[in-house]
């Protein structure tokens, strides 16, 4: 790992970062200051230093963790010899000089080429004990930045609260070891998150990934998981509990089988194979078929639990491969219901073991190995602004429905226009009407009562006023509709107008309220990560490798003390012997002496040729004088 980050920090130097963009350091950091009075304004920080002395400082970041060192700055308080003696120093860099050479490399595309190296590194490292049918973990992971500046938030996961923050995109093999590491905003989304780091993982491993892809409930998107498929992936997730009612949500649901048992042999939980659409909400009618494991938890049910105590422990015990019908529960239990996109036959026992496992695989590792090491540090803080994404969203939204109410006023506006121009003509036509029935009866009153003919024409004006009577009647209740729909169109354009005054007021308050967003510089904290991914690898190798078997599932908290042991190395042409210290406890004396037994067996070399071994001094312990009396 270190030789291939010397070559790309060889390679850095040899472009002397002229093509970098220089980045905003830290204000009041030396390197900021130094930058500021030496460094031409035009041109980035030149590395500028021996190839020796570059390998010393990327070996001292590196280590950095292992002796409880988080950051460079610590270096202040830091009085030990290991990280000199490792890095080939009498003593180890300062801060100054170790922040100096970090901004260096940050400036330059150190960040993108370590992310290369890592992922390369860690597929050799671990390429021998990967299984065939193993799965990759995916995982966010949220680290809180406080700043007095606004930056992209995020919830952290262990406290619960939505702070600004970064954002870290994390693979894992099935044994739990990093593989890749990514770097983003606070606001990474792990669908997003997702699709880059596998794409990043199979550029830089010119292999396409054909393992599941296993991932918290965070990925469960009906589009998201569609468009994986698409491309060939499976995806392992689970369930959202708003997404199903029961065990009536799913269908084909087969035979139960134990999954889990308690120390009295009884079963816990049990799974079986079943099938699942979900909805696509993007394609109206479309849905996604896929196969589910699901899982029910029986703990919740303790009469299930009583009627099962009858059974004999070794009856539990040799039924525990073989399937079986459960009867079914009066009591509800809760479903676990675990999905994949694999069209592959279904073995819903390994499906559910394999997710349970992203627990050991993942999860664990992040608290045991990478948080000691200090992944939620914060390395550096420059800022630039960028657009307000939730504000922006707000604004679009605002001027969205400021156009759609100003249409509505436009078309209320010219309704209450057309309607004015009926009733116009519509009083026209009464009046006329009016004038019309006032001529016929008339017409009626002089008629001739004596006439022979009164009668017939009697009765047709009659018949005309009646008409025209009706016709006015009708005339009469339209002009109130009309008139009401007058009413109706000046309410509706006052309201679109009062609408379209409070739009306005809210972006203006939106304007005059908008805080500016600034997103985090994270190449010099993305660099430290891959240290302490790296570091973590590197523990996890020697651990598998050297340490005694009772060591396999230890955590850096349990190998912290043999890697901080104190000693004396003498060398000399062809060979590096450490002389380790004791501890003040057997049992750690006894795996001691065991594990330099297995190093010694396996004759490691160190880059330079020579052998390395190791040994633990004889610890002289004091005669007290009652002994020494009796011995005499």
């Amino acid at each position: 790992m270190l030789d291939c980050l010397e070559e790309t920090v060889q390679m850095l130097a040899q472009e002397g970062c002229d093509g970098a963009e220089p980045m905003a350091c830290d204000e009041g950091s030396p390197a900021h200051q130094e930058m500021q009075a030496k460094q031409p304004k035009s041109r980035a920080p030149q590395l500028g230093a021996s190839r020796q002395t570059r390998r010393s400082r990327l070996l001292t970041l590196l280590l950095l963790g292992a002796y409880g060192l988080h950051r460079p700055r610590d270096l202040r308080s830091y009085s030990g010899d290991a990280l000199g003696l490792l890095a080939g120093r009498k003593r180890a860099y300062g801060y100054w000089s170790l922040e100096r050479f970090l901004t260096i490399l940050a400036c330059g595309d150190a960040a993108e080429s370590f992310t290369t190296t890592l992922g390369r590194w860690t597929t050799q490292l671990w390429q021998e004990v990967e299984g065939e049918s193993s799965d990759y973990y995916v995982d966010g992971h949220h680290k809180p930045v406080y700043s007095q500046r606004l930056v992209p938030r995020g919830l952290i996961g262990r406290t619960g609260k939505i702070l600004g923050c970064r954002g870290l995109m994390l693979l894992h093999d099935h044994q739990g070891h990093p593989r890749l590491v990514l770097t983003g905003r606070g606001d990474w989304h792990v669908m997003d998150g997702l699709q880059e780091l596998v794409s990043r993982y199979e550029h830089i491993t010119a292999e396409p990934l054909d393992r599941r892809i296993v991932v918290d409930r965070e990925g469960m998107g009906a589009a998201f998981l569609k468009k994986l498929k698409e491309e060939g992936r499976a995806v392992v997730t689970l369930l959202r509990s708003n997404q199903y009612q029961g065990v009536e949500s799913f269908s084909d649901v087969g035979a139960f089988a134990p999954l889990t048992f308690n120390s009295h042999g009884l079963i816990t939980r049990e799974v079986a194979p079943a099938r699942f659409d979900l909805t696509l909400p993007e394609e109206a009618g479309d849905s996604l078929a896929v196969q589910v494991a699901l899982i029910r938890d029986l703990r919740a049910c303790p009469a299930h639990l009583c009627s099962l105590a009858g059974e004999s422990d070794l009856e539990g015990a040799q039924d525990q491969g073989q399937a079986h019908q459960s009867e079914p529960l009066s009591t509800p239990t809760r479903l676990i219901p675990i999905i994949t996109t694999d069209p592959a036959p279904l073995d819903a026992v390994a499906l559910a073991q394999s997710y349970i496992h992203r627990w050991a695989a993942q999860e664990n590792v992040i608290k045991d190995y990478l948080l000691p090491l200090g992944l939620d540090i914060n390395h550096g803080f420059a800022k630039t602004p960028v657009v307000h994404s939730e504000v922006e969203k707000k604004r679009e939204t605002f001027q969205k429905h400021l156009e759609t109410f100003k249409k509505w006023m436009t078309s209320a506006q010219a309704k209450c226009h057309q309607a004015i121009s009926s009733k116009e003509k519509l009083i026209e036509r009464i009046k006329e009407d009016e004038q019309q029935y006032h001529i016929l009866q008339s017409y009626q009153d002089n008629l001739d009562g004596n006439s022979e003919n009164y009668i017939r024409y009697y009765h047709k004006l009659q018949k005309k006023m009646d008409a025209l009577s009706i016709q006015q009647e009708k005339r009469k209740i339209r002009l109130q509709k009309i008139s009401q729909q007058m009413i109706d169109h000046q309410e509706n354009y006052k309201r679109h107008a009062q609408k379209q005054c409070d739009l306005s007021r809210s972006l203006e308050d939106l304007a005059r309220n908008e805080r500016t967003m600034y997103e985090l510089n994270n190449r010099k904290d993305h660099v430290m990560t891959v240290f302490k991914v790296a570091l973590a690898n590197l523990a996890m190798w020697t651990r598998d490798r050297y340490f005694p078997d009772i060591y396999e599932n230890a955590t850096w908290e349990r190998l912290a003390p043999f890697f901080r042991l104190p000693g004396i190395v003498r060398s000399n042409q062809h060979t590096v012997e450490v002389e380790l210290r004791p501890f003040n406890d057997r049992q750690y004396n006894r795996d001691l002496h065991l594990l330099c037994q297995r190093v010694n067996q396996k004759q490691p070399h160190l880059p330079d040729g020579r052998l390395l071994s190791f040994s633990v001094a004889s610890c002289s312990r004091p005669i007290l004088d009652l002994q020494q009396r009796r011995i005499a």
